[in-house]
């Protein structure tokens, strides 16, 4: 009885043995993968001007009423983030802090424009609700076709200097940020930061 008790335990010792490393062995696999992930990034499609070429100028007129000159050259001297937007896309409003906090973390160095289009009294509400900067905030249908916006909530990173820095679809403040990163690198976006990174780890 007494060595039936001890085979027992040997054998429940030995189940508890392979199974933490088992654990280990998962935990260490999953570890891998973690940094084998690429970071969220904006998704660029084949859409509107490349990134690398002049942004499309268009003269657009703000909430307030005041005239914009948008895709030449900043003569302030700062980069130019539109993110297109629609009263009625969710995605759109729940962005809207993230957009407003990269802007004052950016401080003087990014000019952020809300673009949309449709009948202004569409957007009454939606603007005063969030409380949207009048400066910031306009309706020009002509401004999406010229960036050739099909799907919102979707953001465009024009340099100083008028050319596209960064461009895509946005879904989550990480995508955002992408643009900022992207731009920052000198690359169209964060994947095609990642793909050359991989091809240099390769080479060396």
């Amino acid at each position: 009885m007494e060595d039936a008790l001890i085979a027992s335990n040997i054998a429940l010792w030995i189940v508890v043995v392979v199974l933490a490393g088992i654990v280990l062995a998962l935990l260490r696999q999953i570890g891998v993968l973690h940094e084998r992930v690429a970071p969220a990034g904006a998704l660029m499609g084949a859409e509107g001007p490349r990134v690398g070429e002049a942004a499309p100028v268009v003269e657009v007129e703000s909430w307030s009423g005041r005239p914009i000159s948008l895709g030449g050259p900043n003569p302030e001297g700062a980069s130019t983030l539109l993110f297109f937007l629609s009263p009625t896309c969710p995605v759109c409003k729940e962005l809207l802090p993230a957009v407003d906090s990269m802007r004052r973390d950016q401080g003087n160095a990014l000019r952020v424009i809300l673009a949309s289009d449709g009948p202004r009294a569409e957007h009454e509400s939606f603007v005063f609700e969030h409380r949207l900067d009048p400066d910031r905030y306009v309706l020009s249908g002509p401004l999406g076709i010229a960036y050739q916006v099909a799907r919102l909530p979707y953001a465009v990173l024009v340099d100083p200097s008028g050319v596209v820095r960064a461009r895509g679809l946005v879904n989550s403040r990480e995508h955002l940020e992408s643009l900022l990163e992207a731009g920052e690198r000198g690359v169209a976006s964060i994947q095609d930061y990642l793909e050359k990174r991989d091809d240099d780890q390769r080479v060396a």
